[in-house]
Protein backbone atom coordinates (compact mmCIF):
# COMPACT_ATOMS: atom_id res chain seq x y z
CA UNK A 1 0.00 0.00 0.00
CA UNK A 2 1.46 3.37 -0.97
CA UNK A 3 2.06 6.18 1.48
CA UNK A 4 -0.70 8.24 -0.12
CA UNK A 5 -3.18 5.39 0.16
CA UNK A 6 -2.24 4.83 3.81
CA UNK A 7 -2.65 8.53 4.51
CA UNK A 8 -6.07 8.60 2.83
CA UNK A 9 -7.18 5.51 4.73
CA UNK A 10 -6.07 7.06 8.02
CA UNK A 11 -7.85 10.33 7.19
CA UNK A 12 -11.06 8.40 6.45
CA UNK A 13 -10.68 6.55 9.74
CA UNK A 14 -10.34 9.86 11.62
CA UNK A 15 -13.41 11.24 9.86
CA UNK A 16 -15.51 8.12 10.56
CA UNK A 17 -14.57 8.11 14.22
CA UNK A 18 -15.44 11.79 14.70
CA UNK A 19 -11.90 12.93 15.46
CA UNK A 20 -11.81 15.46 12.62
CA UNK A 21 -15.10 17.03 13.72
CA UNK A 22 -13.97 17.23 17.35
CA UNK A 23 -10.66 18.84 16.48
CA UNK A 24 -12.30 21.24 14.05
CA UNK A 25 -14.80 22.37 16.70
CA UNK A 26 -12.08 22.86 19.30
CA UNK A 27 -9.81 24.78 16.94
CA UNK A 28 -12.73 26.93 15.80
CA UNK A 29 -13.65 27.76 19.40
CA UNK A 30 -10.01 28.61 20.14
CA UNK A 31 -9.94 30.87 17.09
CA UNK A 32 -13.13 32.64 18.25
CA UNK A 33 -11.80 33.27 21.78
CA UNK A 34 -11.36 36.99 22.31
CA UNK A 35 -8.81 36.43 25.08
CA UNK A 36 -6.51 33.75 23.74
CA UNK A 37 -5.24 31.35 26.43
CA UNK A 38 -1.54 31.40 27.16
CA UNK A 39 -1.37 27.62 26.81
CA UNK A 40 -3.23 26.63 23.65
CA UNK A 41 -2.43 22.96 24.13
CA UNK A 42 -4.02 22.96 27.60
CA UNK A 43 -7.10 24.67 26.12
CA UNK A 44 -7.36 21.90 23.53
CA UNK A 45 -6.93 19.19 26.18
CA UNK A 46 -9.66 20.65 28.38
CA UNK A 47 -12.10 21.16 25.54
CA UNK A 48 -11.38 17.79 23.95
CA UNK A 49 -12.60 16.13 27.14
CA UNK A 50 -15.87 18.02 26.84
CA UNK A 51 -16.32 16.95 23.23
CA UNK A 52 -15.67 13.30 24.10
CA UNK A 53 -18.11 13.47 27.02
CA UNK A 54 -20.75 15.05 24.79
CA UNK A 55 -20.22 12.41 22.12
CA UNK A 56 -20.66 9.60 24.63
CA UNK A 57 -23.78 11.24 26.02
CA UNK A 58 -25.21 11.68 22.53
CA UNK A 59 -24.51 8.03 21.70
CA UNK A 60 -26.21 6.92 24.92
CA UNK A 61 -29.20 9.15 24.23
CA UNK A 62 -29.52 7.80 20.68
CA UNK A 63 -29.48 4.25 22.03
CA UNK A 64 -32.08 5.14 24.66
CA UNK A 65 -34.25 6.78 21.99
CA UNK A 66 -34.15 3.67 19.80
CA UNK A 67 -35.04 1.47 22.77
CA UNK A 68 -37.91 3.81 23.66
CA UNK A 69 -39.21 3.77 20.09
CA UNK A 70 -39.18 -0.03 20.12
CA UNK A 71 -41.05 -0.06 23.45
CA UNK A 72 -43.64 2.41 22.12
CA UNK A 73 -44.20 0.23 19.04
CA UNK A 74 -44.59 -2.84 21.26
CA UNK A 75 -47.08 -1.05 23.52
CA UNK A 76 -49.06 0.20 20.51
CA UNK A 77 -49.42 -3.40 19.31
CA UNK A 78 -50.61 -4.51 22.74
CA UNK A 79 -53.06 -1.62 22.89
CA UNK A 80 -54.43 -2.46 19.45
CA UNK A 81 -54.97 -6.08 20.55
CA UNK A 82 -56.81 -4.99 23.69
CA UNK A 83 -58.92 -2.50 21.77
CA UNK A 84 -59.79 -5.21 19.24
CA UNK A 85 -60.70 -7.61 22.06
CA UNK A 86 -62.87 -4.92 23.66
CA UNK A 87 -64.60 -4.21 20.34
CA UNK A 88 -65.29 -7.94 19.89
CA UNK A 89 -66.86 -8.16 23.35
CA UNK A 90 -69.07 -5.11 22.76
CA UNK A 91 -70.27 -6.44 19.39
CA UNK A 92 -71.27 -9.83 20.79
Amino acid sequence: MSVTAKRDEFRKYLERSGVMDALTKILASLYEETDKPTDALEYIRKNLGNVVDNTLEIDNLKKELEESKAKVAELKLKLAKYEQATDDVVIE
